[in-house]
């Protein structure tokens, strides 16, 4: 297989699996925010413990900052190895996926946290955790700057997005 197309079948399934990550916290949250605001439906949920509640608080916002510095790191490393673009993508795709956990992790701590104690700092995290998601979500023009490439690596990354004829 050519290198473009190793690539794209990279990117494709760094795509798909960030998508995923992303995708199945937003309606656990959304039911979760809905229930605690909304008022019109009742449910008989345990009330979580106060030390359980910023406990989880304190870690939600502990992946938050993990998952930059550890993504930035690893972003790092990678941008300085000398091995053909295919592994620096792979390496590349590795730690968005490792970002995205986190962010899983964030987004399940949130609306587990704001479904049985109601406070409003996990709805602050999970806006926080979206922040990064939109922010992080890896594209081309993003893998080229991260990993400051340029000339042919830079169009190889860049010719991702391109339709095959």
């Amino acid at each position: 297989m050519s290198t473009p197309n190793l690539l794209k079948n990279e990117f494709r399934v760094l795509e798909r699996n960030v998508l995923i990550l992303t995708a199945v916290p937003l309606p656990l949250f959304s039911f979760a925010y809905l229930y605690t605001t909304g008022g019109s439906m009742s449910l008989d949920l345990p009330e979580l413990p106060v030390f359980l509640s910023r406990g989880m608080l304190v870690v939600a916002i502990g992946l938050l900052i993990l998952q930059t510095l550890t993504f930035n790191r690893q972003v790092r490393k990678v941008r300085v190895q000398e091995t053909p673009i295919q592994s620096r993508i792979k390496a590349y795709a590795a730690a968005s996926i490792a970002r995205f956990w986190m962010l899983f992790a964030v987004g399940i701590l949130s609306s587990i946290g704001l479904l049985l104690s109601e406070k409003p700092g996990f709805t602050i995290a999970y806006a926080v955790c979206l922040l990064f998601v939109s922010l992080g979500k890896p594209t081309p023009d993003r893998i080229a700057k991260a990993l400051k490439l340029k000339g042919e690596e830079k169009e190889q990354v860049y010719d991702i997005r391109r339709r095959d004829p």
